[in-house]
């Protein structure tokens, strides 16, 4: 049953990958990248990994779709604005395509080493066992990261309010 969805999931990644790619609407493209996104998402259901999996929808698939969207809309492309590419940028993409296409052979080939040392670990990608890592080995960290994340919150809300005096002079 779950390598019958993997199968599924993989093509249905691939292909809608495919068409974000080769699609000449810019919106149509990034209803791909949607479903792209979602599809990856029922791979880290298959490999136990839920948080990671529902941070993706909610984050990735969800918030970043409507900011690419909103912005691809805001822009309003034409096709008759659209600058023509010269043959040394296509040149210079298709050798960086081909380098990153060898990395990722390289890469590969070492992963499946690695998964016959490591072993399987079911509960490796659950939420229960990232809380507590997170909690134990990282609170340090974590906290301090939040407080960060807290700064930059204030600083943006703060910078966002027009300059109005603290006090007004009655007329």
């Amino acid at each position: 049953m779950t390598l019958n969805a993997f199968y599924f999931l993989s093509f249905l990644t691939v292909l809608s990958a495919l068409l974000v790619v080769f699609s000449k609407n810019p919106v149509y493209s990034a209803l791909y990248l949607v479903i792209t996104l979602a599809s990856l998402t029922g791979h880290y259901i298959l490999l136990n990994s839920q948080f990671l999996a529902f941070v993706n929808l909610i984050v990735y698939a969800g918030a970043i779709m409507v900011l690419f969207l909103f912005v691809i809309m805001f822009l309003n492309l034409n096709t008759d604005t659209e600058p023509h590419k010269s043959t040394i940028l296509k040149f210079t993409a298709t050798i960086c395509a081909g380098l990153l296409l060898i990395v990722l052979i390289a890469s590969l080939k070492g992963a499946e080493q690695m998964a016959k040392q490591s072993g399987p670990n079911r509960d490796m990608g659950s939420v229960k066992n990232l809380g507590k890592v997170l909690f134990t080995d990282f609170l340090l960290p974590f906290e301090i990261a939040s407080v960060l994340l807290l700064v930059a919150m204030i600083g943006s809300v703060m910078l966002g309010k027009p300059d109005e005096p603290l006090i007004k002079k009655p007329k």
